[in-house]
């Protein structure tokens, strides 16, 4: 319940909608014969921040948020997106997916006879973009942006992208049941460039996972990234040229040919 309840104070209540909205809206995609009928909401807020030359050269911060209706009848498929969680418009997209279907019937639904299904959590509810402060974030991309410099003399550019998600996702289906999830998302990523006698090589590194931003201070898992970009690079660089020219070609057992590359 503590998902559904998250979800319902992040994607309903800011657009003053609330469940006889939602049962309303089935009342009139159900007042036509379907076999399936659902509603998907869905609310993300994200944002990413990206340090180069030791400099934040890019943030951004969006909100995103919308509900699809769809329903289902035989081999007929209806569905209608607003990005718009308003009550007229979602009943004008019921209206128009309903639209799929020939005769009229009538049917009701009620949401708070029946309870959300339990369901396993694999991963917290948790806000990755409030974990930590942009002040801090930005000391983070700095911090690995000075150690991974330090590896090696031949460094001549780290860049590093941290990136979150916050996304809530509330589900109806027409038998009064509610699915709700919270799923949270981060991500960093180390480039580095490397030059040795006119040489230049790129190599990089990153990770995330359903988790808040704390993971990448964690076990200095987020200097770790930088240390593998490096070697990476460092790696590519030592790298010989790959052979070219006339090489043997083995078609089977007993042949042998030669072709040019």
């Amino acid at each position: 319940m503590e998902l559904l309840n998250l979800t319902k104070q992040a994607i309903l209540a800011p657009a003053g909608l609330q469940e006889h909205h939602i049962e309303k809206i089935f009342n009139q995609l159900l007042s036509s014969p379907v076999d399936i009928a659902d509603i998907y909401f869905q609310s993300s807020h994200s944002e990413s921040w990206v340090l180069e030359s030791g400099i934040i050269k890019e943030g951004s911060h969006s909100i995103e948020q919308g509900a699809g209706v769809r329903v289902v009848s035989g081999e007929k498929t209806g569905f209608a997106y607003s990005d718009r969680l308003e009550l007229p418009v979602l009943l004008e997209a019921a209206n128009n997916v309903k639209a799929i279907v020939r005769q009229g019937q009538n049917a009701q639904v009620n949401l708070m006879s029946k309870n959300a299904t339990p369901l396993a959590h694999y991963y917290a509810p948790l806000n990755p973009l409030k974990s930590l402060s942009d002040d801090q974030k930005i000391a983070l991309l700095k911090k690995v942006d000075s150690e991974t410099r330090q590896i090696d003399s031949r460094i001549e550019e780290v860049i590093v992208s941290l990136s979150g998600v916050y996304e809530h996702v509330l589900i109806a289906n027409q038998d009064g049941s509610l699915a709700a999830d919270v799923r949270p998302l981060v991500r960093m990523n180390v480039s580095v460039i490397v030059v040795d006698n006119g040489k230049r090589e790129q190599g990089s590194m990153g990770g995330g996972g359903r988790c808040d931003y704390s993971c990448f201070i964690d076990e200095d898992t987020a200097l770790g990234y930088g240390r593998e970009a490096v070697r990476i690079a460092l790696v590519n660089l030592d790298a010989g040229e790959a052979p070219a020219g006339n090489m043997p070609v083995v078609l089977g057992s007993g042949w042998r040919t030669r072709f040019r590359r």
